[in-house]
């Protein structure tokens, strides 16, 4: 078997990366070298991979995920264009895994055919390297604001030849409608690259579906491959916190006799907030996302997680009033922990000419360090221990600690014994991402968390495993694709290419490329 796919979406967070993941452990379970990649992402949520020359680099969450499903190591190639919103008009271009940039709408054109001919020539390679690629999308191919010099969507298909399915999230209403939008707002040639349809998220009697999907194959000659259902267990490894809702997962029965309540402060700029999937994956432990300075006062554990913009999400604290309910949460000798850009925030000073260019501003105070930016950027895999416990995880980071009290007590140790992070009563901070996902480190700091917080009833259950739990749900989406799509039919596509002579949906767009 040789061959791509396109899996692209009616919106942004329809369910691509999923279906993609998904897709990619069907084929894996049946012996196929397969291979994800998403040409250009956008999203804080990054994953660490070691390039060929040694160095580590970045590429979006969701590409490391589906390396996962595909049973293969991650790949800077996967995603060879990240970028990392840092504003509303900005964002970091990470290119193969390297922070080369900044691009605004004013930059984005002068850049664009760079970062085309990157993501063409990965895709290339993967192609020869792999039986199969699976290629996600971005946004929705029908951005007609954006189809000149598009390189993500029908560009990427078009410049390829890859058959593409168009996923719709049924749960946000209006799916048929945005389906046949879709089709109908691409010019010709893009059209004729689009197979059909996967309806994601539906809840209820199928049969109900029926006229729908019936009335969308007749308006549009293209077939619905299948009809995905909700599935509350979707949630690791998302590749936006915006797919979070409230509460992460679904949090199981305490082991012990009490829960644990963990808030975390769902920052403006937040990145990498995969980082407490893993303390949701314990029994009894309830992690949710919030924006309210109450729902920190009525936590045990509050979270300040990784962001991309530290200053600035610094004073949003301070205007928000949630900056005083932190201060007020550490200062009742309740735990508190930052990680990366929120361990930032615990300092005392923050000296940033790099990130924000607001030069030297005050920390919360929490912990006795000075935070200090710097142009090179970290990123690395991190490995160490904690106390005798082994510790992995990862570093992004501008900033580093420039200054600390000399008896501050280190969270962690690095490997070659150099110390990491800070613990300084019950707040607690590190620049390691993905340290909870260490099974026994989680278990220890959740103890003592709940020890802090006076919740004596709570035990940490002894058997959770994350990269199980991980597994289990990549596992769950090669189950779905396989139970409730026709996978026949996308045997044929990835195979043979998009069938000839599906027809023209007026009024459609004027040719592009």
């Amino acid at each position: 078997m040789s061959g791509g796919l396109l899996v692209a979406g009616t919106t942004s967070d329809a369910g691509k990366s999923v279906l993609t993941a998904g897709i990619c452990r069907w084929l894996h379970r049946r012996g196929v070298a397969v291979a994800p990649f998403k040409a250009q992402n956008m999203s804080n949520n990054s994953a660490v991979v070691v390039g060929p020359d040694g160095r580590g680099g970045e590429i979006g969450r969701a590409q490391a995920m589906q390396a996962a499903a595909c049973g293969i190591a991650p790949d800077l190639r996967f995603n060879p264009v990240l970028l990392k919103p840092g504003s509303d008009l900005a964002s970091q271009v990470v290119l193969l895994g390297e922070a080369v940039d900044t691009v605004t709408a004013g930059n984005f054109r002068t850049l664009r055919p760079t970062l085309a001919e990157t993501a063409y020539a990965a895709l290339a390679e993967l192609r020869e390297a792999y039986d199969v690629v699976i290629c996600e999308g971005a946004g929705s191919p029908a951005e007609i604001n954006l189809r000149a010099g598009d390189y993500v969507n029908m560009g990427l298909a078009r410049h390829a030849g890859l058959p593409t399915i168009v996923v719709g999230d049924i749960d946000r209403g209006g799916v048929f409608a945005s389906m046949f939008g879709t089709v109908a707002l691409l010019d010709p040639a893009d059209q004729a690259l689009i197979a059909g349809f996967v309806i994601n998220k539906f809840r209820g009697d199928l049969g109900l579906l029926r006229p729908g999907l019936d009335m969308l194959h007749r308006v549009t000659g293209r077939p619905t491959y299948g009809v995905l259902p909700w599935q509350l267990d979707l949630w690791l490894d998302a590749e936006d916190s915006l797919a979070y809702g409230r509460v992460l997962g679904r949090p199981a029965a305490p082991y012990g006799t009490e829960w644990l309540d963990v808030a975390v402060v769902r920052l403006p700029r937040i990145s990498n907030a995969t980082d407490v999937e893993a303390l949701a994956t314990e029994p009894g432990v309830r992690v949710r996302l919030t924006v309210e300075p109450a729902e920190l006062a009525a936590a045990d554990l509050v979270v300040l997680p990784g962001s991309k913009s530290t200053v600035a999400d610094l004073a949003w604290l301070r205007e928000t009033g949630l900056a005083e309910a932190v201060t007020a949460h550490a200062a009742a000798g309740r735990p508190l922990l930052g990680i990366c850009g929120g361990f930032q925030m615990l300092a005392t000073a923050i000296h940033d000419p790099v990130e924000s260019r607001r030069g030297s501003v005050p920390g919360l105070g929490l912990l006795p360090i000075e935070i200090t930016f710097e142009p090179g950027k970290t990123v690395r895999p991190a490995v160490g221990t904690a106390a005798d416990v082994p510790v992995r995880g990862y570093e992004i980071h501008h900033g580093y600690v420039s200054a600390a009290d000399p008896e501050l007590p280190p969270l962690l140790h690095h490997a070659d014994g150099r110390p990491e992070g800070a613990r300084l009563g019950a707040v607690y901070g590190t620049h390691w991402h993905g340290a909870f996902e260490s099974d026994e480190f989680r278990r220890r700091f959740l103890t003592e968390v709940a020890r802090s917080a006076g919740r004596h009833g709570f035990t940490v259950a002894p058997d959770t495993h994350f990269a199980a739990a991980r597994e289990r749900s990549l596992d769950l989406l090669g189950d779905l694709v396989e139970e409730h799509l026709d996978t026949a039919a996308l045997w044929r596509l990835v195979e043979t290419g998009a069938p000839a002579g599906l027809p023209f949906i007026p009024p459609g767009a004027p040719p592009t490329g």
